[in-house]
């Protein structure tokens, strides 16, 4: 009986550890530098964070492509572009999938901003995000850091809600200090 209820005992141990979050690291606090990454975008192209130095990034991690709540923030943040353009703020959107889910999930709902493939999990790591779901998966958390045009973080969302998120973000942006581009007069 004793040795009966000790293997229940460690099994539901280890069930919880599985379960447990898998933060290899702590995400970059506010005000720290962002940590440097390079991914590829839906089509190829090569995405680092200093390609963005001098503007305001909007960087969402979330689970996974063509997913419910995945689907809803991508659509929002695309729906709401050309208020980010605006600003000067540039998004970019991390998952650990890899090219060929991306290229699907963008083309499929019209996405205009990259969406990157951290298939190896280091940048979902590096901000501390990587996780286990279900104790079996390891997915970026729904997390998203704003990054000032000096490569820091200015805010960080965690666990976000993909419903109204998008709104939030640009609010944010605009307190925190992004302007709106200068008309062209050309």
């Amino acid at each position: 009986m004793i040795a009966a209820l000790r293997r229940a005992g460690a099994a539901a141990l280890a069930t919880l550890l599985v379960s447990a979050p898998a933060l290899a690291q702590d995400p970059p606090a506010v005000g720290a530098p962002a940590p440097a990454f390079r991914l590829q975008d839906q089509n190829g192209k090569w995405h680092q964070l200093a390609d963005y130095q001098g503007k305001w990034v909007v960087v969402y991690f979330y689970p996974k492509d063509n997913t419910p709540g995945c689907t809803t923030q991508a659509c929002e943040l695309r729906d709401d572009i050309f208020k980010f353009r605006q600003l000067g703020a540039v998004i970019l959107g991390v998952s650990v999938d890899d090219v060929a889910s991306k290229k699907a999930f963008a083309e499929e709902h019209g996405l205009p901003f990259p969406v990157l493939a951290d298939a190896d999990k280091k940048v979902s790591t590096s901000y501390g995000v990587l996780t286990k779901f279900m104790g079996l998966m390891e997915l970026a958390r729904r997390d998203t850091f704003i990054i000032d045009p000096q490569g820091k973080v200015a805010k960080h969302y965690v666990k976000v809600d993909p419903k109204g998120h998008s709104q939030m973000v640009l609010a944010d942006l605009k307190q925190l200090g992004a302007k709106p581009a200068a008309a062209d007069k050309t």
